[in-house]
């Protein structure tokens, strides 16, 4: 969690200095050449309740990453030695169980995060359309997941 928070706030802090200087130049741009009237009110009539946009402070050459960017789910087999993987409700042991995924069976995965320690991983994957956390200690991917 502090890490997220650091890297947050260094995104924040460098977004911030990138575009101070751009707001410094525009303002010297916009008093040398004004705009046409329909320019502004263009990009922001209202728009239909179905459809929104969001606006973001991007860095030039960084690429935005979105929370509702979807990847397509990934599949890892389970790797319990005969016993069943428990599929919990939160990344970690202190979750209730809401349900389980048999021995050397295929399981689809959506993205890894940090929970409870498991035999020396504290890595969790979470399972498409929220269905629950396994453990990566009893996982093996198939490719590597993005982080939640």
């Amino acid at each position: 969690m502090i890490r997220r928070t650091l890297q947050g706030g260094l995104v924040a802090a460098v977004s911030l200095l990138a575009f101070l200087p751009t707001a410094a130049g525009a303002a010297t741009a916009g008093a040398a050449a004004p705009q046409a009237p329909g320019a502004t009110a263009r990009h922001h009539r209202t728009h239909p309740a179905r459809h929104h946009h969001i606006h973001r402070f991007t860095v030039p050459g960084v690429p935005l990453r979105s929370s509702t960017h979807r990847v397509a789910a990934a599949t890892g087999r389970v790797v319990t030695h005969g016993a069943r993987l428990n599929v919990r409700s939160g990344p970690g042991t202190g979750y209730r169980v809401i349900g389980h995924r048999h021995a050397h069976r295929t399981v689809r995965l959506a993205c890894r995060t940090h929970g409870s320690w498991v035999r020396g991983n504290h890595v969790w994957y979470r399972l498409p359309h929220h269905r629950g956390y396994v453990s990566a200690r009893y996982v093996r991917p198939y490719r590597t997941l993005p982080w939640c």
